[in-house]
């Protein structure tokens, strides 16, 4: 089964082209509270896309899935729960959460309108995760190793990876039959680490979900039309033909590539 693609856009015509290339879902960002604070002076956007996006967005959409990453649980959180639920968006995701108690608030507030996923990026949700997981209405689940990364205070995002952290929660998603997906990945042949490691690393772990990062086809930097359309659609089938190998590979394949990403993950740490 190919993995799902999402891509983080507010803007119609990208969304359009996203869609129209093979990516699986359009990501909708509307999270800032605590955001700005957490991430300072790191490399990250703050999306800043506004619950209006959804309705302009998702009639756009001819295959493409709309997902819907709110605030945290705040003091605001009740209308704009209701916002999303009432609105048109396929699946609603909670970030930066450390307890059951918020889980379920978000999934009672969303009371089965949405598909809903958690975002697991607090040590604490890490360190909650099995009374978590015995939460209700949880669809699916989700690792961002950015945040999660900082909380550890490590230096590389992908050190969860190479450590065993990612292993474990996969396991725990995997034993409650919970769809469930990790990371991001840029262009094959592009990033600080192999994005082909990490597409080894989903398959090998029972991923079904990833986020193309913001290089995989920056807007900022491919402006005309035409071009981005031909950068995206080339790279989405990059990787489904990557796919295609990795479901035929063997668990050796598998083992050397996790053992090869360890070590590049340990270099790329130690340099930082």
């Amino acid at each position: 089964m190919a993995i799902k693609l999402m891509y983080i856009t507010n803007s119609p015509l990208v969304a359009i082209t996203a869609d129209k290339c093979g990516v699986d879902r359009i990501f909708l960002d509307l999270e800032i509270v605590g955001k700005a604070e957490r991430q300072a002076n790191r490399d990250t956007v703050i999306s800043c896309h506004d619950i209006e996006d959804i309705n302009k967005i998702k009639p756009l959409l001819k295959k493409a899935e709309l997902i819907v990453r709110t605030n945290p649980i705040h003091e605001g959180s009740a209308l704009e729960l209701a916002a999303v639920r009432e609105s048109g968006a396929d699946i609603a995701m909670l970030p930066y959460f450390s307890t059951a108690k918020e889980a379920e608030t978000f999934i009672s507030a969303i009371d089965g309108k949405k598909k809903t996923c958690l975002l697991f990026e607090t040590p604490g949700s890490v360190e909650n995760a099995e009374e978590i997981l015995s939460v209700g209405g949880i669809d699916e689940v989700f690792v961002g190793l950015n945040d999660l990364h900082i909380g550890y205070k490590m230096k590389f995002l992908f050190e969860l990876l190479a450590n065993g952290t990612v292993d474990k929660l996969c396991a725990l998603f995997a034993k409650k039959g919970i769809p469930y997906g990790f990371g991001g990945i840029a262009r094959l042949n592009q990033g600080t680490l192999s994005a082909k490691q990490i597409l080894g690393e989903h398959y090998r772990l029972g991923s079904e979900c990833v986020i193309l990062s913001r290089s995989f086809c920056n807007t900022k930097l491919v402006t005309d039309t035409k071009e981005f359309e031909s950068v995206f659609e080339s790279g989405v089938k990059e990787i489904r033909d990557y796919e295609a190998f990795l479901s035929t590979a063997d668990q050796t394949f598998f083992e050397n590539n996790r053992a090869q990403l360890k070590k590049r993950v340990e270099e790329i740490a130690s340099a930082q």
